[in-house]
């Protein structure tokens, strides 16, 4: 799967990396390439990523000097079958979503399990917030109906890179997610949600057996997009 990624990636070209297992896998496939000659510079979305890129030789360069992106490449927590996203397990969704907003595509890397018929249907949204703000930001979730859990790491309040907190909201299956995010980006402290809509471009599936799928969405004007 990683390796199929890879042949989107052109000579020369500013790719984002992403975030978690699938896209770990993808760097280390990156990673070889690099050093049979491939030139590339890259734009993490963690640090953990960061400190991955650099023990594999990949060049970096920082958002502000990449300016726009070929590609970005990464993976999710739930895709439906319009490609819009759940994102956020691993704790970069808010830099994950500002790449893939910089790329000229993004690219999805996943196992069948991932799939889902409607976003929340794993009963979870990460959301994160300003960690100053972070008991005002539950109480103002609540009242949309979710159930936030400020997120923990050996006891202590885990913190993003950006220094925020990440509440894990509780949720059923999301009825429509441009409202629920529109009402939750409009709560003061909110830095960002989990649901990355109508941004992915291109879904690599690999199974068991190793077998990779593609889906493709067309981007249109209007509505979502068919996948083909």
């Amino acid at each position: 799967m990683a390796r199929r990624a890879l042949d989107l990636v052109p000579d020369g070209s500013v790719i984002g990396l992403g975030t978690g297992h699938a896209a770990g896998a993808f760097a280390r496939a990156l990673g070889e390439r690099v050093r049979g000659g491939l030139r590339v510079r890259c734009v993490p979305t963690s640090r953990a990523t960061e400190r991955i890129a650099k023990d594999l030789g990949i060049p970096l360069v920082s958002l502000d000097e990449a300016r726009e992106l070929d590609l970005d490449v990464d993976g999710a927590d739930e895709i439906d079958p319009a490609l819009n996203l759940i994102k956020g397990y691993g704790g970069a969704l808010v830099r994950e979503k500002i790449v893939a907003g910089a790329s000229k595509r993004l690219v999805i890397l996943a196992e069948p399990a991932k799939l889902v018929p409607i976003l929340g249907a794993r009963g979870k949204l990460p959301v994160e917030v300003v960690a100053f703000g972070w008991a005002f930001c539950a109480r103002a979730l609540e009242e949309l109906g979710c159930r936030p859990l400020r997120r923990l790491l050996d006891g202590v309040p885990f913190v993003t890179d950006n220094g925020s907190y990440i509440l894990d909201c509780g949720v059923e299956p999301i009825a429509d997610p441009s409202e629920l995010q529109r009402r939750m980006q409009a709560i003061p402290g909110v830095v960002g949600t989990g649901l990355f809509l109508g941004m992915a471009d291109t879904l690599f599936l690999e199974d068991e057996a190793g077998t990779v799928s593609v889906r493709q969405r067309e981007r249109g004007a209007g509505g979502d997009p068919p996948i083909r």
